[in-house]
């Protein structure tokens, strides 16, 4: 364990870096008149390229991983790529949110955003229940507030309402989880929970009922049927740039958290939980991808869609091995980029159409033939179609699947797979074929949107194409948690 004070410093350098961007835009938004509060997005987006740098040229680890501030926190390459996905998700949403005039200006939207940041750096390093719960609720609730952050849109107060309540309920039964293993082993680290559960120190019903109400809990973070309910209303009544947050960097922050738990507390009961974790997946993908042929609106269609991919991600937790864990990593970097690029180019064409209706997608390769290429590559890369990076994420997670013997999820998997490309096609098939009348009409995409269009999609190349760099550093990161 890590006792010198260098180090500990340097272990928490990235979350020191956002307390620091977070004092120094409150100061700001206070300080700088209404007219320079359009220039916060920028530097709050110069400050997360800053503490992006940091990290990876000053922050190292063992490559077995290290304890750091009394058992607290862990530092492992689990920790140091949830990290980089945290603050690169934070990044690009503040691009896209830079370009919405109800947002852009909104020193208090920036705020919210860094502290949930913060608290996804901190759930990726957590090596303890209780910092792990507070890490949870730092996170949660500045997303809370972001979710119902237009107060004079009724939809937008019902999303913040409703996840305020439902994300309440689900950390209240995994907080009674954390009880029980805390009250039957009388440690809350994670590591010496599971050296307790490995002798046998813990009665297996409360194993097996800690586990249950604990992946209750997780499920809720990833929106993994059956705990799905809340994503379409929400994601729906968010700003736009927000669900995307919610859709990538909050749930990769959920599966740092569900994977740690999982293989470090747990890894003697792995045939229980990987069974419970199978029958979610499944469920999952029927669920979402199933209630996303009906739907009408773009925006509940990508949260269906993230129901689903919820479950194809998950197959690589439920694999439980070196490929099915370095597969989930691989696959929530392409997700990240891929799924914040389809709700830009949302947020993009609702503005200027003032409409989520898939119908007002019609005549937008005419309008705007870069933002439909966009649009087309976010979709097959959804889809899982190559040379994009979805798929080699469902390549990798379906193989670590049949190399673990289920053979059975990983054709439930591929059957989905195929029912998704289907509405994934259909809206590729409004944008392409169908006529509008406004199509001579030419749809502007600012700046801002317009950079982290390019860098979604230069990502979603780069992870299709140049996969070698990218599965290494996940495997690297898988590595951490399975041999701890």
């Amino acid at each position: 364990m890590v006792t010198d004070i260098n180090a500990l410093l340097l272990s928490i350098l990235p979350e020191i870096g956002l307390v620091i961007l977070i004092f120094l835009v409150l100061v700001l938004d206070m300080a700088w008149s209404r007219k320079r509060q359009g220039n916060l997005g920028m530097f709050v987006f110069a400050g997360l390229l800053v503490i992006m740098a940091i990290s990876l040229v000053f922050v190292r680890f063992p490559e077995e991983g290290v304890l750091t501030w009394g058992g607290m926190l862990r530092m492992d390459g689990t920790n140091f790529v949830f990290r980089l996905l945290a603050l690169a998700g934070g990044a690009i949403t503040v691009l896209f949110a830079m370009d919405d005039e109800k947002l852009g200006k909104r020193g208090e939207f920036y705020l919210l955003l860094l502290v949930s940041i913060l608290g996804m750096s901190l759930m990726a390093s957590a090596a303890d229940l209780i910092m792990l719960y507070l890490a949870i609720e730092t996170t949660s609730i500045p997303l809370y507030v972001l979710a119902g952050f237009f107060v004079n849109e009724p939809k937008s107060v019902e999303a913040g309402i409703k996840y305020m309540l439902f994300g309440a309920m689900s950390s209240a039964v995994m907080l009674f989880g954390f009880t029980w293993l805390f009250g039957f082993s009388g440690t809350t680290q994670l590591y010496e929970l599971s050296a307790r559960l490995t002798e046998g120190a813990i009665p297996l019903a409360a194993v097996g009922t800690a586990t249950v109400l604990v992946l209750v809990g997780f499920a809720f973070k990833i929106s993994a049927a059956p705990l799905h309910f809340w994503a379409p209303d929400i994601y729906e009544g968010s700003p736009t740039p927000v669900a995307g947050f919610l859709s990538t960097a909050s749930k990769a922050a959920g599966f740092a958290v569900l994977m740690r738990v999982m293989l470090v507390v747990f890894p003697e009961f792995s045939n229980f939980w990987s069974v419970l974790l199978a029958v979610v997946a499944s469920l999952s993908m029927v669920v979402g991808n199933y209630l996303a042929l009906t739907q009408k609106n773009i925006k509940r269609l990508l949260a269906y869609s993230s129901i689903a991919q919820a479950g194809y991600i998950l197959i690589g937790v439920a694999a439980h091995n070196s490929l099915g864990i370095s597969g989930t990593i691989y696959y929530l970097m392409a997700y990240l980029v891929t799924n914040l690029a389809a709700f830009g180019i949302v947020s993009v064409v609702g503005k200027t159409v003032g409409s989520d209706e898939i119908a007002s997608y019609a005549g937008l390769s005419r309008r705007s033939p870069k933002l439909a290429l966009a649009m087309l590559v976010a979709m097959l890369s959804l889809g899982g179609i190559p040379p994009f990076a979805g798929f080699f994420g469902k390549l990798l997670v379906f193989t670590s699947a049949i190399q673990s013997g289920m053979v059975w999820l990983a054709f439930v998997g591929i059957a989905n797979a195929v029912v998704g490309l289907y509405y994934y096609l259909n809206v590729l098939k409004v944008i392409y074929l169908y006529r509008s009348e406004d199509e001579e009409k030419s749809m502007p995409v600012l700046r801002n949107s317009r950079v982290a269009l390019i860098i979604c999609v230069i990502g979603i190349f780069l992870l299709g194409i140049i996969m070698a760099p990218w599965f290494n550093g996940a495997s690297s990161a898988a590595l951490s948690l399975i041999n701890f």
